[in-house]
């Protein structure tokens, strides 16, 4: 019989994988009778060589053991990327020849790199997981099988409130069609009152709304990169780790602050070439709309944030954080209004290329 492979980011789509593949595997068996499931420890475990030890043979001796009153057995190993590569060698040996009456089933979720060995050992291997881990491809799946369908906004509210908790859907999707029935047509006021806490967000959705000027919609994201957890993002961000995004992000922007790069393809060789362009255009926009003087207004910006988030300000992380972020967001929505003034593109500026923002670069962190 076929080994298997079930893997993916979210651990709620990836059980939910695992669930399936079982019971496809069962075919209506009794699941206490054909199943056995065993996790390792983690290496950093007290007594975790030990432990590892005990599961590997407890594996093999249900692999290598006939199915009792059913079909096949299911030997079902969690967090396999543990297994040193002394622990693998009996597996991989019993991979080589493996019983026919037994499912093995690998589940990924320890983190931690696979000991080459045994991923040579599992190429063969059955892959499962997600169809897709987008929360938007995960509510259409969910609610097509539910029967239910949305309108009037109510799928890009879920999608952007469970953000990148994608595993969250299934759950919402199921206790709104035990709620409205197979075939109801939801809207915004039907969704609202089951959504929840807000999910999690990738960070850079954060320079997307600062440089967009939207002011509320930044500090919101702020926030929840602030104080959400989720699988994808396991601890809170810490203002510190925010500020070094945003600089990052700007210090891309002061690349682009070059009378000579008025292209998108030029905007995109000057920043490496690489991937899409479309960062690279947005980012040529939010320069020409700020100017070289904006952008020196927001690496003063940054320098200061700096310096309060270092002890020179009462106002606390979070406080000089959102503060920042408000203050550049503003900074940004003016400079949509119209175009500033880049260094070099006037014959009045009296110091070319040398005046440009990152004049004040030198002096951050």
């Amino acid at each position: 019989m076929p080994t298997y492979l079930v893997a993916g980011t979210d651990p709620i789509l990836r059980s939910r994988a695992l669930q399936e593949l079982v019971d496809e595997l069962l075919k209506g068996e009794d699941r206490s009778l054909a199943v056995e499931t065993l996790t390792l420890p983690g290496k950093a475990d007290d007594g975790s060589a030990e432990g590892r030890e005990g599961v590997v043979e407890a594996a093999l001796t249900a692999a290598q053991s006939p199915p009792f009153m059913t079909a096949c057995r299911i030997v079902i190993i969690r967090d396999y990327e543990h297994l040193t590569a002394d622990d693998a060698a009996p597996l991989i040996t019993y991979l080589s020849n493996p019983l026919d009456t037994t499912e093995l089933v690998f589940v990924a979720g320890g983190g931690g790199r696979v000991t080459k060995a045994l991923a040579d050992a599992l190429k063969s291997a059955r892959k499962v997981g997600p169809d897709s881990e987008k929360t938007l491809d995960v509510l259409e799946a969910a609610r097509r099988d539910a029967g239910i369908s949305f309108k009037g906004g109510a799928a890009k509210l879920v999608v952007d409130h469970l953000g990148e908790d994608a595993g969250r859907v299934g759950a919402l999707v199921d206790v709104l069609a035990a709620t409205f029935g197979a075939g109801a047509v939801l809207e915004v006021a039907d969704v609202e009152p089951y959504l929840g806490g807000a999910g999690s967000v990738p960070a850079y959705t954060l320079t997307n709304s600062i440089e967009g000027g939207d002011v509320a919609g930044a500090l919101e994201i702020l926030n929840r990169l602030l104080n959400v957890t989720s699988p994808r993002q396991p601890k809170p961000m810490h203002p510190l780790q925010i500020l070094g995004m945003i600089t990052a992000r700007f210090r891309k922007l002061l690349i682009l602050d070059d009378p000579k790069i008025s292209t998108e393809k030029q905007a995109h060789e000057a920043l490496g070439g690489k991937g899409s362009s479309y960062p690279a255009k947005k980012g040529l926009e939010v320069v020409q709309g700020l100017g070289s003087d904006g952008l020196r207004k927001a690496f003063d910006l940054l320098h200061q944030a700096d310096l309060d988030l270092k002890g020179a300000s009462a106002l606390g992380p979070e406080g000089t954080i959102e503060v920042l972020v408000a203050r550049l967001t503003g900074l940004c929505s003016r400079g949509r209004g119209g175009s500033g003034q880049r260094s070099g593109s006037s014959s009045g500026s009296s110091s070319g290329s040398g005046s440009r923002a990152g004049s004040r670069a030198g002096t951050r962190r």
